[in-house]
C-alpha cells in the first residue's frame, strides 16, 4: 500500500508544484501529511486479494467539492479549499488500488495509469494458484464495453 499511497501524493504534490507558489518545504510537508491521511483512511479498506474491492472508498475525488484528504493535508501548510479550488484540477478523479494508482482529469476524460504492479497469482485454498486475478482497469474495461461511451486509457510515466 505505501508504493501506491506514494504515488499518489507525489503526483497530486507535482500538481501543486507546477503553480510555482508553494516552497520545496511546503511541498514536502504537503505530501508526508497526504501519504500519512490516506494511508490511515485505507488502512482497513485494503485488499490486495481482490483490488477492486474498496475502490471506490480509496478514490480521491475533486469536482465541486474538495476531497477532504486533500483538504486535510493542504491545511498543514496552509493552503485553503478555496486556494486548492484554484490551485488544482477543477475535475479530478484518482483510483488508488492494489498494484495500480489511475487518474483522470475532466468528466470525460482518459484514465491515465500513474503506477502499476503486476499482482502474485492468488493462491487457491487447495495450494495450487490460479492468474484469474482481474485488475480494477481491466474490470472497467469490461464494464464500459457494454457502454455507448468509448474508455480511452494511457499509461504516464515519470
Amino acid at each position: 500500500m505505501k508504493t501506491e499511497v506514494s504515488a499518489a501524493a507525489s503526483f497530486i504534490t507535482r500538481l501543486l508544484k507546477t503553480t510555482g507558489l508553494l516552497t520545496e518545504e511546503q511541498l514536502e510537508q504537503f505530501s508526508l501529511s497526504l501519504e500519512k491521511a490516506l494511508g490511515e483512511h485505507y488502512q482497513h479498506h485494503w485488499f490486495p486479494q481482490t483490488p477492486c474491492r474498496g475502490s471506490g472508498y480509496r478514490c480521491i475525488r475533486i469536482n465541486h467539492e474538495m476531497d477532504p484528504l486533500i483538504a486535510k493535508a493542504a491545511s498543514t501548510v496552509g493552503l485553503s479549499q478555496e486556494q486548492l479550488f484554484l490551485l488544482l484540477p477543477s475535475e479530478l478523479t484518482m483510483w488508488i488500488d492494489p498494484y495500480e494508482v489511475s487518474y483522470r482529469i475532466g468528466e470525460d476524460g482518459s484514465i491515465c495509469v500513474l503506477y502499476e504492479s503486476t499482482p502474485p497469482p492468488p493462491v487457491l485454498a487447495n495450494g495450487g494458484s490460479t492468474d484469474k486475478m482481474i485488475s480494477c482497469k481491466d474490470e472497467l474495461r469490461i464494464r464500459r464495453s457494454s457502454s455507448s461511451k468509448p474508455l480511452s486509457m494511457m499509461t504516464v510515466s515519470s
